[in-house]
């Protein structure tokens, strides 16, 4: 695969560069594998037997962030990076004894998502890094990019309806089929098959794009799901639950965040659904195993989530569904936040055209927009 250089990253790559993947992720040449849940399964804990290949999945406690590793038959990937104000995901990965890293996902460009990104790619051999084309003016992005032009990384976008091989593990692209500079909602969106059991991870993909994904037609039949954008109420949509069917549902957030993640409605939704629930916040990291058969889940930590507390919807990262939630804020002017941030502070947002002091008075009284740290 042609290395691209880092200037040139910020524009959409051709889809021609999926072809050139590695070994490690060749495309099958006819159909996919089967990837029916197995209605058999038992509910006792799985018993792992002495040499039996074992998939563990990762969700790595990195605070208000996500980062997960799946470690199976050899290969090593990271979906996502952490929080860029932390180092949870590299003393993770060299607790677990990782060197090589053979994919690396970022869903998009996030400063929580792909915040230790580079030095990820600084600290291990990584084979490729998956992400959307969509670009970010951020200082977390741009070193991003300049550690994958620095290295011998492969960079690869993929697009929904690619299916690759990892050893024995499946993965097929659910989301996006095309990019077109709304960086949140066109978050790489994954569906991870290991033998009967699957798992879904999509980024902070919203409601809306949930629904793209189910109208493709692709199985999201899967036993273990990772809720969209920390559990907020801005994924995980009824009709998504109910093509997912998921045993388990698993968030990323941080103690206490101004986010108010996960959000109680999503939580409930979720266990009305018969799923049990976990999140980093409360359980700490918390490892899935599973020999392609049955599951077990390990957590760090005993813990029972609920709903956050304290919410904030902060100006500068929030996507356009969550800024919509803000009084007087629609589509709009929603879209001219996202053109003109980042913001010192609430007031700058009377320097939207159409935003009068009504409407940044009634923002300020309901107190759900903020700046963040």
């Amino acid at each position: 695969m042609k290395k691209i250089a880092w200037i040139f990253l910020l524009i959409t790559f051709s889809l021609g560069l999926l072809t050139a993947c590695k070994d490690i992720a060749e495309q099958p040449k006819e159909e996919s594998k089967d990837n029916q849940k197995d209605q058999e399964k038992s509910e006792q804990p799985m018993v792992i037997e002495n040499g039996e290949e074992v998939m563990r999945v990762h969700y790595i406690d990195v605070g208000q962030g996500d980062s997960t590793l799946l470690e199976v038959e050899g290969f090593s990937i990271l979906i996502d990076a952490g929080n860029w104000k932390s180092t949870e995901v590299i003393d993770y990965l060299k607790q677990q004894g990782i060197k090589n890293l053979d994919i690396v996902v970022g869903t998009h460009p996030d400063a929580d998502h792909i915040g230790q990104l580079a030095q990820v790619i600084g600290e291990f051999d990584v084979g490729e890094v998956w992400m959307s084309g969509n670009s970010s003016s951020s200082a977390t992005f741009t070193n991003a990019l300049q550690a994958i032009e620095a290295s011998d990384t492969e960079y690869v976008e993929p697009r929904t309806g690619d299916v690759f091989d990892v050893g024995s593990l499946q993965i097929e692209v659910l989301h996006p089929s095309e990019i077109t500079g709304s960086p949140n909602e066109e978050s790489v969106s994954l569906k991870m098959t290991y033998g009967d059991v699957g798992f879904i991870f999509t980024g902070d993909a919203g409601v809306k794009d949930e629904q793209e994904m189910i109208d493709t037609g692709i199985d999201l039949n899967a036993e273990i799901l990772h809720l969209g954008h920390h559990g907020s109420n801005t994924s995980t949509s009824l009709a998504f639950l109910k093509a997912v069917t998921p045993e388990i549902a698993i968030y990323s957030a941080g103690a206490d965040n101004s986010y108010g993640h996960p959000h109680a409605e999503v939580i409930a939704a979720v266990e009305n659904t018969g799923a049990e629930v976990y999140g980093t916040d409360v359980n700490g990291t918390i490892v899935v195993e599973t020999d392609g058969k049955a599951f077990n889940v390990n957590t760090q930590q005993e813990g029972v989530p609920t709903e956050g507390q304290n919410r904030c919807i902060d100006i500068n990262i929030a996507s356009s569904a969550e800024l919509q939630e803000i009084s007087g804020i629609g589509e709009t002017y929603a879209k001219a936040i996202i053109d003109k941030r980042p913001f010192e502070n609430i007031e700058q947002l009377i320097d939207i055209k159409g935003i009068g002091q009504g409407t940044l008075d009634a923002i300020q009284e309901q107190g759900l927009a903020c700046i963040g740290g």
